[in-house]
Protein backbone atom coordinates (compact mmCIF):
# COMPACT_ATOMS: atom_id res chain seq x y z
CA UNK A 1 0.00 0.00 0.00
CA UNK A 2 1.40 3.11 -0.91
CA UNK A 3 1.94 5.89 1.52
CA UNK A 4 -0.56 9.05 0.79
CA UNK A 5 -0.25 11.22 3.70
CA UNK A 6 2.07 13.31 1.74
CA UNK A 7 -0.31 13.06 -1.71
CA UNK A 8 -2.30 16.98 -2.14
CA UNK A 9 -5.61 17.13 -5.05
CA UNK A 10 -5.39 19.87 -7.06
CA UNK A 11 -8.45 21.44 -8.46
CA UNK A 12 -8.29 23.28 -10.98
CA UNK A 13 -11.53 25.83 -10.93
CA UNK A 14 -11.81 26.42 -14.63
CA UNK A 15 -11.94 29.62 -17.56
CA UNK A 16 -14.67 31.40 -18.38
CA UNK A 17 -17.07 29.22 -19.64
CA UNK A 18 -18.08 30.49 -22.54
CA UNK A 19 -19.50 27.15 -23.59
CA UNK A 20 -21.95 26.91 -20.60
CA UNK A 21 -23.19 30.22 -20.56
CA UNK A 22 -25.35 31.99 -19.33
CA UNK A 23 -25.20 29.36 -16.34
CA UNK A 24 -22.02 30.90 -15.72
CA UNK A 25 -22.49 34.53 -16.63
CA UNK A 26 -21.96 34.93 -12.90
CA UNK A 27 -20.28 32.10 -11.74
CA UNK A 28 -17.64 30.05 -12.61
CA UNK A 29 -18.39 26.36 -14.06
CA UNK A 30 -17.52 24.37 -11.03
CA UNK A 31 -20.31 26.28 -9.08
CA UNK A 32 -23.24 25.52 -11.62
CA UNK A 33 -25.85 23.56 -9.66
CA UNK A 34 -26.03 20.08 -10.78
CA UNK A 35 -28.59 17.50 -9.77
CA UNK A 36 -30.83 19.43 -7.62
CA UNK A 37 -28.89 20.28 -4.78
CA UNK A 38 -25.28 19.96 -5.42
CA UNK A 39 -22.30 22.15 -7.63
CA UNK A 40 -20.35 20.25 -10.46
CA UNK A 41 -17.27 21.50 -8.22
CA UNK A 42 -18.66 18.90 -5.30
CA UNK A 43 -18.07 15.77 -7.80
CA UNK A 44 -14.79 15.64 -8.23
CA UNK A 45 -14.05 17.29 -3.80
CA UNK A 46 -16.30 13.93 -3.25
CA UNK A 47 -13.93 12.17 -5.54
CA UNK A 48 -10.81 12.69 -3.62
CA UNK A 49 -12.35 12.93 0.01
CA UNK A 50 -14.10 9.60 -0.75
CA UNK A 51 -10.76 7.90 -2.03
CA UNK A 52 -8.92 9.19 1.27
CA UNK A 53 -6.99 12.35 -0.06
CA UNK A 54 -8.10 15.01 1.95
CA UNK A 55 -5.22 17.59 1.58
CA UNK A 56 -7.36 19.64 -1.41
CA UNK A 57 -6.59 22.98 -2.90
CA UNK A 58 -8.98 24.91 -5.37
CA UNK A 59 -7.54 27.12 -7.76
CA UNK A 60 -9.84 29.43 -8.54
CA UNK A 61 -9.66 32.31 -10.89
CA UNK A 62 -13.09 33.38 -12.35
CA UNK A 63 -15.86 34.13 -11.57
CA UNK A 64 -15.21 32.91 -8.54
CA UNK A 65 -17.03 34.61 -5.52
CA UNK A 66 -19.97 32.16 -5.75
CA UNK A 67 -17.68 29.13 -5.59
CA UNK A 68 -15.57 30.63 -2.59
CA UNK A 69 -18.70 31.03 -0.91
CA UNK A 70 -19.68 27.36 -1.84
CA UNK A 71 -16.71 26.03 -0.59
CA UNK A 72 -16.41 28.09 2.74
CA UNK A 73 -20.46 26.92 3.77
CA UNK A 74 -19.53 23.44 2.77
CA UNK A 75 -16.27 21.88 3.59
CA UNK A 76 -15.18 21.60 7.18
CA UNK A 77 -12.74 19.34 8.45
CA UNK A 78 -12.00 18.58 12.12
CA UNK A 79 -8.64 19.34 13.27
CA UNK A 80 -7.45 15.99 14.01
CA UNK A 81 -7.89 14.26 10.67
CA UNK A 82 -5.58 16.82 8.62
CA UNK A 83 -7.39 17.44 6.23
CA UNK A 84 -8.43 20.92 4.16
CA UNK A 85 -10.22 22.25 1.28
CA UNK A 86 -7.82 26.10 0.46
CA UNK A 87 -8.98 28.55 -1.89
CA UNK A 88 -5.88 29.21 -3.85
CA UNK A 89 -7.39 32.49 -5.91
CA UNK A 90 -5.32 34.11 -8.70
CA UNK A 91 -3.12 36.92 -7.04
CA UNK A 92 -1.00 39.28 -7.86
CA UNK A 93 3.22 39.21 -6.44
CA UNK A 94 6.17 40.57 -7.16
CA UNK A 95 7.13 37.59 -9.07
CA UNK A 96 4.00 37.22 -11.48
CA UNK A 97 0.99 39.14 -12.78
CA UNK A 98 -2.42 37.60 -10.99
CA UNK A 99 -4.00 36.14 -13.82
CA UNK A 100 -3.48 32.48 -14.53
CA UNK A 101 -2.67 32.00 -17.80
CA UNK A 102 -3.66 28.65 -18.16
CA UNK A 103 -3.64 24.86 -16.53
CA UNK A 104 0.16 24.63 -15.69
CA UNK A 105 0.70 27.85 -14.92
CA UNK A 106 -2.27 27.72 -12.38
CA UNK A 107 -0.20 24.96 -10.49
CA UNK A 108 3.49 26.64 -11.39
CA UNK A 109 1.86 30.08 -9.68
CA UNK A 110 1.01 28.22 -6.34
CA UNK A 111 4.09 26.24 -6.15
CA UNK A 112 5.17 28.38 -3.39
CA UNK A 113 1.82 27.22 -1.42
CA UNK A 114 2.25 23.71 -1.84
CA UNK A 115 6.06 23.23 -0.60
CA UNK A 116 5.33 23.89 2.79
CA UNK A 117 3.86 20.28 2.56
CA UNK A 118 6.10 18.57 1.71
CA UNK A 119 4.20 16.60 -1.05
CA UNK A 120 5.56 13.64 -2.32
CA UNK A 121 2.85 13.80 -5.27
CA UNK A 122 0.20 16.12 -6.90
CA UNK A 123 -3.17 14.36 -8.18
CA UNK A 124 -4.33 16.95 -10.65
CA UNK A 125 -8.55 17.18 -10.88
CA UNK A 126 -10.81 19.01 -12.98
CA UNK A 127 -13.26 21.30 -11.13
CA UNK A 128 -16.10 20.28 -14.41
CA UNK A 129 -16.47 16.51 -14.68
CA UNK A 130 -18.89 14.19 -14.10
CA UNK A 131 -17.57 10.70 -12.39
CA UNK A 132 -16.81 8.39 -9.76
CA UNK A 133 -13.27 7.13 -9.83
CA UNK A 134 -11.36 5.29 -6.97
CA UNK A 135 -8.32 7.80 -6.83
CA UNK A 136 -6.40 5.06 -4.64
CA UNK A 137 -6.27 2.41 -6.94
CA UNK A 138 -5.20 4.94 -9.61
CA UNK A 139 -2.44 6.21 -7.31
CA UNK A 140 -1.50 2.49 -6.09
CA UNK A 141 -1.08 1.73 -10.22
CA UNK A 142 1.06 5.31 -10.49
CA UNK A 143 3.71 4.44 -7.73
CA UNK A 144 3.80 0.75 -8.41
CA UNK A 145 4.47 1.23 -11.66
CA UNK A 146 7.68 3.38 -10.79
CA UNK A 147 6.42 6.25 -13.30
CA UNK A 148 6.94 9.82 -13.38
CA UNK A 149 3.29 10.59 -14.53
CA UNK A 150 0.41 8.95 -14.96
CA UNK A 151 -2.55 10.03 -17.08
CA UNK A 152 -6.46 8.76 -16.45
CA UNK A 153 -7.28 7.94 -20.14
CA UNK A 154 -10.72 6.84 -21.16
CA UNK A 155 -11.55 4.69 -24.13
CA UNK A 156 -13.26 5.97 -27.04
CA UNK A 157 -14.39 5.04 -30.59
CA UNK A 158 -12.61 6.80 -33.85
CA UNK A 159 -15.74 9.54 -34.25
CA UNK A 160 -15.27 10.67 -30.86
CA UNK A 161 -11.58 10.66 -31.03
CA UNK A 162 -11.39 13.67 -32.94
CA UNK A 163 -12.59 15.78 -29.73
CA UNK A 164 -9.68 14.44 -27.70
CA UNK A 165 -6.68 14.39 -27.25
CA UNK A 166 -4.99 10.85 -28.09
CA UNK A 167 -2.39 9.03 -26.56
CA UNK A 168 -0.60 5.83 -27.84
CA UNK A 169 0.57 3.33 -25.31
CA UNK A 170 2.82 -0.06 -25.42
CA UNK A 171 1.63 -2.94 -23.82
CA UNK A 172 3.02 -2.15 -20.31
CA UNK A 173 1.14 0.99 -20.39
CA UNK A 174 3.75 3.03 -21.15
CA UNK A 175 2.26 6.29 -23.44
CA UNK A 176 4.57 6.55 -26.35
CA UNK A 177 2.74 9.48 -28.39
CA UNK A 178 0.41 12.21 -27.75
CA UNK A 179 -1.83 13.48 -30.76
CA UNK A 180 -4.04 16.26 -30.46
CA UNK A 181 -7.84 16.30 -31.45
CA UNK A 182 -6.72 13.69 -34.54
CA UNK A 183 -9.05 15.28 -37.96
CA UNK A 184 -11.53 12.75 -38.86
CA UNK A 185 -10.41 11.60 -42.08
CA UNK A 186 -6.75 11.11 -40.65
CA UNK A 187 -5.21 7.14 -40.55
CA UNK A 188 -4.38 6.54 -36.91
CA UNK A 189 -4.94 2.32 -36.73
CA UNK A 190 -1.90 2.65 -35.40
CA UNK A 191 -2.99 4.10 -32.45
CA UNK A 192 -5.64 1.23 -31.43
CA UNK A 193 -5.22 0.08 -27.23
CA UNK A 194 -2.74 -2.66 -27.56
CA UNK A 195 -4.92 -6.41 -26.67
CA UNK A 196 -2.52 -6.86 -24.06
CA UNK A 197 -3.31 -3.95 -22.44
CA UNK A 198 -7.49 -4.15 -23.09
CA UNK A 199 -9.30 -4.69 -20.36
CA UNK A 200 -12.55 -7.17 -20.82
CA UNK A 201 -14.92 -4.56 -20.20
CA UNK A 202 -13.67 -2.35 -22.63
CA UNK A 203 -16.65 -2.48 -25.49
CA UNK A 204 -14.94 -3.29 -28.53
CA UNK A 205 -15.56 -0.27 -30.31
CA UNK A 206 -14.13 1.99 -28.37
CA UNK A 207 -10.30 1.20 -29.76
CA UNK A 208 -8.45 4.85 -28.42
CA UNK A 209 -7.52 6.14 -25.18
CA UNK A 210 -8.38 9.51 -24.40
CA UNK A 211 -6.80 11.63 -21.74
CA UNK A 212 -10.16 12.93 -19.36
CA UNK A 213 -7.44 15.83 -17.54
CA UNK A 214 -6.39 13.95 -14.72
CA UNK A 215 -3.17 12.94 -14.28
CA UNK A 216 -1.02 12.00 -10.68
CA UNK A 217 2.35 13.67 -10.80
CA UNK A 218 5.93 12.73 -8.52
CA UNK A 219 6.58 16.11 -6.97
CA UNK A 220 9.96 15.89 -7.79
CA UNK A 221 8.97 15.92 -11.47
CA UNK A 222 6.15 18.41 -11.08
CA UNK A 223 8.91 20.86 -10.08
CA UNK A 224 11.33 20.13 -12.96
CA UNK A 225 8.54 20.21 -15.98
CA UNK A 226 7.14 23.01 -14.74
CA UNK A 227 10.39 25.24 -14.82
CA UNK A 228 9.90 26.49 -18.02
CA UNK A 229 7.19 29.27 -19.13
CA UNK A 230 4.79 26.78 -20.95
CA UNK A 231 1.40 27.31 -19.87
CA UNK A 232 -1.06 24.35 -20.35
CA UNK A 233 -0.90 20.97 -19.30
CA UNK A 234 -2.95 18.98 -22.57
CA UNK A 235 -1.15 20.88 -24.99
CA UNK A 236 2.31 21.56 -23.73
CA UNK A 237 3.39 19.86 -20.64
CA UNK A 238 1.86 16.33 -21.20
CA UNK A 239 3.57 15.79 -24.49
CA UNK A 240 6.97 17.42 -23.35
CA UNK A 241 6.88 15.07 -20.93
CA UNK A 242 6.36 12.20 -23.10
CA UNK A 243 9.81 12.66 -24.25
CA UNK A 244 11.93 12.93 -21.56
CA UNK A 245 9.71 10.95 -18.51
CA UNK A 246 8.11 7.60 -18.10
CA UNK A 247 4.64 8.85 -18.64
CA UNK A 248 1.86 5.71 -18.35
CA UNK A 249 -1.77 5.47 -18.78
CA UNK A 250 -4.43 4.68 -16.44
CA UNK A 251 -7.42 3.29 -18.11
CA UNK A 252 -10.94 3.84 -16.54
CA UNK A 253 -13.19 2.37 -17.57
CA UNK A 254 -16.39 3.53 -15.63
CA UNK A 255 -18.88 6.62 -16.69
CA UNK A 256 -17.40 9.72 -17.23
CA UNK A 257 -18.65 13.03 -19.01
CA UNK A 258 -17.19 16.39 -19.31
CA UNK A 259 -20.18 18.96 -18.82
CA UNK A 260 -18.69 21.46 -20.41
CA UNK A 261 -22.11 22.14 -22.76
CA UNK A 262 -25.55 22.91 -22.33
CA UNK A 263 -26.31 20.17 -24.25
CA UNK A 264 -23.93 17.61 -22.30
CA UNK A 265 -25.25 19.09 -18.87
CA UNK A 266 -28.43 18.85 -20.00
CA UNK A 267 -28.44 15.29 -21.39
CA UNK A 268 -25.92 14.25 -17.98
CA UNK A 269 -28.60 16.08 -15.21
CA UNK A 270 -31.73 14.52 -16.83
CA UNK A 271 -30.07 11.16 -16.71
CA UNK A 272 -29.76 10.99 -13.12
CA UNK A 273 -34.17 10.48 -13.39
CA UNK A 274 -33.62 7.30 -14.87
CA UNK A 275 -34.19 4.02 -13.01
CA UNK A 276 -30.36 3.30 -13.92
CA UNK A 277 -28.54 6.60 -14.07
CA UNK A 278 -25.19 6.57 -15.03
CA UNK A 279 -24.13 8.50 -12.72
CA UNK A 280 -25.19 7.17 -9.54
CA UNK A 281 -26.16 9.57 -6.67
CA UNK A 282 -27.42 6.33 -4.67
CA UNK A 283 -24.40 5.04 -3.61
CA UNK A 284 -24.01 5.10 -0.06
CA UNK A 285 -20.11 4.28 -0.15
CA UNK A 286 -19.42 6.83 -2.80
CA UNK A 287 -21.85 9.86 -1.54
CA UNK A 288 -21.44 13.17 -2.97
CA UNK A 289 -21.10 16.03 -0.50
CA UNK A 290 -22.20 19.28 -0.61
CA UNK A 291 -23.67 21.79 1.63
CA UNK A 292 -26.04 20.83 4.18
CA UNK A 293 -29.20 22.66 3.94
CA UNK A 294 -31.39 22.24 6.95
CA UNK A 295 -34.39 22.63 4.35
CA UNK A 296 -37.93 21.26 5.27
CA UNK A 297 -38.76 18.22 3.15
CA UNK A 298 -40.54 18.63 -0.47
CA UNK A 299 -44.36 18.95 -0.07
CA UNK A 300 -46.40 18.01 -2.62
CA UNK A 301 -50.15 18.48 -3.23
CA UNK A 302 -51.69 16.81 -5.84
CA UNK A 303 -48.96 16.50 -8.13
CA UNK A 304 -48.31 14.03 -10.28
CA UNK A 305 -44.78 13.46 -10.69
CA UNK A 306 -42.81 10.76 -12.59
CA UNK A 307 -39.65 9.70 -13.47
CA UNK A 308 -37.93 12.89 -11.83
CA UNK A 309 -35.97 14.22 -8.95
CA UNK A 310 -37.71 16.59 -6.00
CA UNK A 311 -35.31 18.47 -3.73
CA UNK A 312 -35.40 19.67 -0.39
CA UNK A 313 -37.47 23.06 0.25
CA UNK A 314 -39.43 22.58 -2.92
CA UNK A 315 -44.04 23.04 -2.41
CA UNK A 316 -45.49 21.51 -5.48
CA UNK A 317 -49.10 22.12 -6.33
CA UNK A 318 -51.50 19.81 -8.48
CA UNK A 319 -49.06 20.35 -11.20
CA UNK A 320 -47.50 17.50 -13.35
CA UNK A 321 -43.94 17.08 -13.51
CA UNK A 322 -42.13 14.39 -15.97
CA UNK A 323 -38.59 13.34 -16.24
CA UNK A 324 -37.32 16.83 -14.05
CA UNK A 325 -34.93 17.89 -11.81
CA UNK A 326 -36.28 20.02 -9.11
CA UNK A 327 -33.86 22.30 -7.12
CA UNK A 328 -34.22 23.37 -3.67
CA UNK A 329 -36.92 25.91 -2.64
CA UNK A 330 -38.71 25.60 -5.79
CA UNK A 331 -42.45 26.80 -5.77
CA UNK A 332 -44.52 25.48 -8.75
CA UNK A 333 -48.23 26.59 -8.62
CA UNK A 334 -51.39 24.33 -9.63
CA UNK A 335 -52.23 23.46 -13.06
CA UNK A 336 -48.77 23.63 -14.72
CA UNK A 337 -46.83 21.23 -16.93
CA UNK A 338 -43.19 20.72 -16.96
CA UNK A 339 -41.51 18.14 -18.68
CA UNK A 340 -37.73 17.63 -19.54
CA UNK A 341 -36.87 20.80 -17.43
CA UNK A 342 -33.88 21.56 -15.36
CA UNK A 343 -35.54 23.93 -12.28
CA UNK A 344 -32.38 25.17 -10.16
CA UNK A 345 -35.33 26.52 -7.14
CA UNK A 346 -33.97 29.14 -5.32
CA UNK A 347 -31.39 30.86 -2.81
CA UNK A 348 -34.52 31.98 0.16
CA UNK A 349 -37.89 32.11 0.53
CA UNK A 350 -40.17 35.06 -0.17
CA UNK A 351 -41.65 36.78 2.12
CA UNK A 352 -45.17 36.73 2.51
CA UNK A 353 -45.03 40.85 2.80
CA UNK A 354 -42.57 40.54 -0.42
CA UNK A 355 -45.20 37.93 -2.02
CA UNK A 356 -48.14 40.80 -1.52
CA UNK A 357 -45.55 43.54 -2.74
CA UNK A 358 -44.76 41.45 -5.95
CA UNK A 359 -48.82 41.51 -6.40
CA UNK A 360 -49.14 44.83 -6.51
CA UNK A 361 -45.84 45.85 -8.64
CA UNK A 362 -46.91 43.20 -10.98
CA UNK A 363 -43.72 40.91 -10.69
CA UNK A 364 -44.51 37.10 -10.64
CA UNK A 365 -43.24 35.64 -7.49
CA UNK A 366 -40.31 33.25 -7.73
CA UNK A 367 -40.65 30.01 -9.01
CA UNK A 368 -43.25 28.97 -11.99
CA UNK A 369 -46.87 30.14 -11.90
CA UNK A 370 -50.37 28.71 -11.99
CA UNK A 371 -50.80 26.72 -15.89
CA UNK A 372 -47.74 26.80 -17.52
CA UNK A 373 -46.31 24.66 -19.84
CA UNK A 374 -43.00 24.41 -20.00
CA UNK A 375 -40.64 21.67 -21.71
CA UNK A 376 -36.28 21.10 -22.68
CA UNK A 377 -35.72 24.27 -20.46
CA UNK A 378 -32.89 25.03 -17.37
CA UNK A 379 -34.32 27.45 -15.55
CA UNK A 380 -31.64 29.26 -13.24
CA UNK A 381 -31.71 30.46 -9.83
CA UNK A 382 -34.52 32.52 -8.64
CA UNK A 383 -35.99 32.87 -11.93
CA UNK A 384 -39.97 34.54 -12.08
CA UNK A 385 -41.97 32.87 -14.42
CA UNK A 386 -45.51 34.59 -14.05
CA UNK A 387 -49.23 32.90 -14.72
CA UNK A 388 -49.72 31.16 -17.92
CA UNK A 389 -46.45 30.80 -19.46
CA UNK A 390 -45.34 28.48 -22.52
CA UNK A 391 -42.08 27.91 -22.60
CA UNK A 392 -40.43 25.54 -25.80
CA UNK A 393 -43.86 24.02 -26.50
CA UNK A 394 -44.89 25.48 -30.03
CA UNK A 395 -42.78 23.95 -31.89
CA UNK A 396 -40.45 27.06 -32.69
CA UNK A 397 -37.02 27.21 -33.09
CA UNK A 398 -34.97 29.45 -32.17
CA UNK A 399 -31.06 30.57 -33.35
CA UNK A 400 -28.28 29.57 -30.95
CA UNK A 401 -27.30 33.10 -28.86
CA UNK A 402 -29.61 35.58 -26.95
CA UNK A 403 -32.56 36.58 -27.01
CA UNK A 404 -33.26 38.85 -24.50
CA UNK A 405 -35.87 37.24 -22.20
CA UNK A 406 -34.06 33.85 -22.40
CA UNK A 407 -30.98 32.32 -24.31
CA UNK A 408 -31.49 29.59 -26.74
CA UNK A 409 -28.26 26.23 -27.05
CA UNK A 410 -29.66 23.33 -29.35
CA UNK A 411 -33.02 23.61 -28.80
CA UNK A 412 -32.88 24.20 -25.30
CA UNK A 413 -34.15 27.18 -23.83
CA UNK A 414 -32.34 28.66 -20.70
CA UNK A 415 -34.01 31.42 -18.36
CA UNK A 416 -30.94 33.50 -16.49
CA UNK A 417 -30.95 33.60 -13.21
CA UNK A 418 -33.23 36.27 -11.71
CA UNK A 419 -34.91 36.14 -14.58
CA UNK A 420 -38.23 37.81 -14.44
CA UNK A 421 -40.90 36.11 -17.15
CA UNK A 422 -44.15 38.26 -17.58
CA UNK A 423 -47.57 36.65 -17.44
CA UNK A 424 -48.38 35.20 -20.94
CA UNK A 425 -45.33 35.07 -22.27
CA UNK A 426 -44.84 32.70 -25.03
CA UNK A 427 -40.92 31.27 -25.49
Amino acid sequence: MADTSHVLSLILGGGKGTRLYPLTQERSKPAVSFGGKYRIVDIPLSNSINSGFKKIYLLTQFNSASLHNHIADSYTFDRFSGGFVQILAAEQTFEHSASYEGTADAVRKNLVHFRPQNPSHYIILSGDQLYHMDLKAFFDQHVASGADVTIATTAVNRRDASGFGIMKIDDKNRITEFMEKPKPDLNIDDWKIPQAARSPSLPAEKEYLASMGIYIFNAKTMEEILDNDKTDFGKEIIPMSIKTKKVNSYIFSGYWEDIGTIRSFYEATLDLTTSNPQFNLFDEAKPIFSHPSNLPPCKMSQATVTESLTCEGSIIKDSMITKSVIGMRSIIESGSIIKGVILMGADFYESDEGRANNQKAGIPNIGIGRHCHIEKTIIDKNARIGDNCQINVSGKKYEDGDHGLFYSAEGIIIIRKNAVIPAGTII
